[in-house]
């Protein structure tokens, strides 16, 4: 078992922290497309703001953290993501929410990529694969963050009040945990262009991770929506729909080790592409809630170990830099997640939720055939 104290709590807890804020925003997009009236390419081009803020955010954490180290990286972007998430809420039209959230996912973008590099210090520290471990951290907070929601949508709490109370709370419990002595390797950042995307076997890892992603990204901002539009659910269950698909992922991850010694990293992968293919036909087709929650289950199983993978791979590059590895497979790859919802929008309008859908059932299967990129 892993022990849940010293350097591996200590990035547990920040994964946690990452996933936990999201979750929250997750859970209440449908509110924020109420209050504002926003049509699905409208909110699409929102969610876009988010997206390049994540853009912009990788490569600066990445040399920040080659720099300074990843662990100072981790605490410096944290800081600033809880305070983009707080100022959310009080943003009274969307032409102040659009900034506000690309604050918020070039803080989140920015904290992915760094507790990324501090996680693969603390994988070589314990000499285990351990990497997998973390993102199930992450996913357990974003599926609490996310079922939160449920219950002040049920209690018919604000936005605000939802947000600052469980984004403080989450805070200054992470913070119990966190803050250890800790030494990474710094002045490792070479000189060269700030903004790269990954180069030779890097950019086979970015494409596989980039294909999967898209689907991560449109299982936490449009879960919600597919529910409430196509399978005619409130609010309060159509968020159960993102609770699922978190914990499956939870569940996955933390059975991550054990598949990947079983399985290795490519086939663990291949199994991976075809869940999420099978999710996406069953939330297609499903006709009542029951069913399309277990097409999310699916999902959360799918998605799960691509990711951590992905980025295991690209923190031990011999030739690349860890932070830098990282921040370039994170531009594709978590590039997906958050370009993955406005793509999502864009195809919702031109087509319908159905063919959105179709989308994520192609991709699953660009990713099944590209699976050998993430072989060590």
């Amino acid at each position: 078992m892993i022990r849940l104290s010293g350097p591996w709590r200590a990035v547990a807890s920040v994964f946690f922290f990452n996933g936990a804020l999201f979750g929250l925003w997750a859970s209440r997009i449908p509110a924020f497309a109420e209050r504002f009236a926003l049509s699905p390419a409208n909110l699409g081009l929102l969610l876009l703001c988010l997206a390049a803020g994540a853009i912009v955010g990788f490569p600066l954490a990445g040399r920040t953290a080659d720099l300074r180290g990843a662990r100072n990286a981790t605490m410096l972007y944290g800081a600033l993501y809880i305070v983009a998430f707080l100022c959310l809420p009080l943003a009274p039209n969307v032409w102040v929410l659009a900034p506000i959230l690309a604050l918020f996912g070039m803080a989140h973008g920015g904290q992915d990529v760094a507790m990324n590099a501090w996680a693969a210090e603390v994988e070589r520290h314990m000499a285990r694969p351990v990497m997998s471990s973390f993102h199930a951290a992450f996913s357990l907070g974003a599926g609490i963050g996310a079922g939160s929601g449920f219950i002040a949508i049920n209690w018919g709490a604000s936005v605000a009040l939802h947000f600052w109370l469980g984004g403080l709370g989450i805070t200054g419990f992470v913070a119990l945990f966190a803050f250890i002595p800790w030494s990474s390797v710094t002045g490792t950042a070479e000189h060269g262009p700030l903004f790269a995307l990954p180069k030779g076997p890097l950019l086979m890892v970015g494409i596989v991770g980039l294909s999967s992603a898209i689907g991560e990204g449109a299982m936490v901002d449009w879960s919600a929506l597919i529910l409430t539009a196509a399978k005619g659910v409130d609010q309060a269950q159509a968020a159960l729909g993102y609770t699922v698909f978190s914990t499956l992922m939870v569940a996955t991850r933390l059975a991550g080790p054990i598949l990947v010694a079983q399985l290795g990293p490519a086939h663990t992968t291949r199994v991976s592409a075809a869940s999420a293919m099978i999710g996406g036909l069953l939330v297609l087709v499903a006709p009542s809630l029951p069913i399309a929650l277990i097409g999310f289950a699916a999902f959360g199983i799918g998605y799960a170990m691509i990711i951590p993978l992905a980025f295991s791979r690209a923190a031990n590059d011999p030739d690349v830099p860890a932070g830098r590895a990282i921040a370039s497979v994170a531009t594709l790859t978590y590039g997906g997640i958050l370009i993955g919802p406005p793509l999502i929008g864009f195809v919702a309008e031109a087509t319908s939720l159905n063919g959105s859908l179709w989308l994520l059932i192609a991709l699953a299967g660009v990713t099944l055939s590209m699976a050998g990129a993430l072989r060590r």
